[in-house]
């Protein structure tokens, strides 16, 4: 079974941000470049909050705010929910379910790590029951 910690060691280890007083047009750019759908708010190496793309539709799109005025401060979203690096990939899938959110900072000893995506667990999970498939086929046609 792979640990979130696992997952994070295949990931590029790079962690995407951006401060609280950057335009949201700024993170949305951002989020497009690297082919993402959140950054982690962050000064420095404090985790503020998270804005991602369902912010942006819901509280600038459909509130009529313009991208290039308002900052990530006032749309982030601040309830955030962490996971520590040993979380199995079923937790944290069943977490997210739960919770209804797409993505999880990873926080060791105080301090981010990285992220994973829902798609990133939901990968693992596949990956986990395709070699118990593959293994119990061996052990039955010996």
């Amino acid at each position: 079974m792979h640990s979130v910690k696992d997952i994070l060691n295949h990931k590029n280890g790079e962690i995407w941000s951006i401060e609280p007083g950057e335009s949201v047009l700024e993170a949305i750019r951002a989020m497009g470049r690297r082919g993402i759908g959140a950054l982690l708010v962050m000064e420095g190496e404090r985790l503020l909050g998270i804005v991602s793309e369902r912010d942006y539709a819901r509280k600038v799109i459909l509130q009529g705010r313009r991208s290039e005025t308002t900052t990530v401060g006032e749309i982030m979203s601040t309830e955030l929910i962490t996971i520590p690096p040993e979380t199995m990939a079923r937790a944290g899938l069943a977490l997210m379910t739960k919770k209804y959110i797409r993505h999880l900072p990873v926080v060791e000893d105080g301090k981010v790590i990285g992220v994973v995506s829902i798609g990133d667990l939901v990968k693992s999970v596949i990956q986990e029951q395709q070699t118990i498939i593959e293994e119990l086929e061996r052990y039955v046609t010996g």
